[in-house]
């Protein structure tokens, strides 16, 4: 005969059965709710540290551009280019809303502080401490000693001192895959290559001049140092060509990709880890 105290109420041992997956799904649900809200702090956190850290290289560059002043063409030139700088930075930081793109914006201001140390270093002062090091100029060394070469009818000089002859100063980069040292120049033939109808080949032409042993050092003629100059150039742009700032970067590509090489702010005039030592 059944003992009425053995009855299990209706429902009562499928709802035990239960009550554990139950508790799991909400454990669970609660992880992933304190994930992604870790996770949007944390990229918050990286989000203001880098603006921040663009934003001291800004207001850096500003002070310096504002309070130099000099009229040696060198002196003048440096402080143009470092305020154009200014101006690019301001407005990259406006537009700004991910890492890479303040990235981009502080790549910008320490490159127009370069140009100021350039200009301190012109006016026979301090130039300051040392800056961190620019990506687009990484490997690409500095020029060591004048250079002057001839290059279809144009003379075209550089050294590591800004001179009469040599006022324009280029931090360092890349143009048409070939390094192009930091140093003084007779003029930024890396901007007016295309305007004056010379076109990238001509761009080259001089990079190579300027840059390769065979062409540019005294006992060569013409026509062969062109000949082994372009091919050192050529050899070098296979073993060392792209990096992080080439195609599509950081201005190119790599670490600083997407939004920078053709994004937000499109890529920079050069960049690249391109392999060299000074120069």
């Amino acid at each position: 005969m059944p003992n009425a105290y053995d009855v299990t109420p209706p429902g009562t041992f499928g709802g035990m059965r239960f009550l554990p997956v139950l508790l799991l799904l909400a454990l669970l649900a609660a992880g992933l709710l304190w994930w992604r809200r870790e996770s949007a702090a944390r990229e918050a956190r990286s989000l203001a540290d880098v603006r921040a850290d663009a934003l001291r290289w800004y207001e850096r560059l500003g002070g310096q551009v504002m309070n130099l002043h000099g009229d040696d063409p060198a002196v003048r030139q440096a402080l143009v280019d470092a305020g154009e700088r200014y101006n690019a930075a301001g407005g990259q930081l406006q537009q700004a809303r991910t890492i890479q793109q303040y990235r981009l914006a502080r790549e910008t201001a320490l490159e127009g502080l370069a140009y100021v140390r350039a200009a301190r270093i012109a006016l026979g002062i301090d130039p300051g401490p040392e800056l961190p090091p620019l990506a687009a100029a990484q490997g690409t060394g500095e020029v060591t000693r004048e250079r002057q070469v001839n290059v279809q009818g144009q003379v075209f000089k550089a050294g590591p001192r800004p001179g009469r002859d040599t006022p324009y100063y280029y931090p360092g980069g890349r143009y048409g895959g070939r390094a192009v040292p930091a140093g003084w120049y007779s003029t930024p033939w890396w901007k007016t290559a295309l305007g004056a109808g010379a076109g990238v080949l001509g761009g080259m032409l001089i990079a190579d001049a300027l840059f390769s042993p065979a062409f540019a050092d005294p006992g060569y003629g013409y026509e062969a140092g062109y000949q082994e100059g372009f091919g050192d150039g050529a050899d070098q742009a296979g073993d060392f060509g792209g990096g992080d700032f080439a195609g599509s970067g950081d201005f190119g590509s790599g670490d600083f990709g997407g939004d920078f090489g053709s994004g937000d702010f499109g890529g920079g005039d050069f960049g690249g880890d391109f392999g060299g030592g000074d120069w």
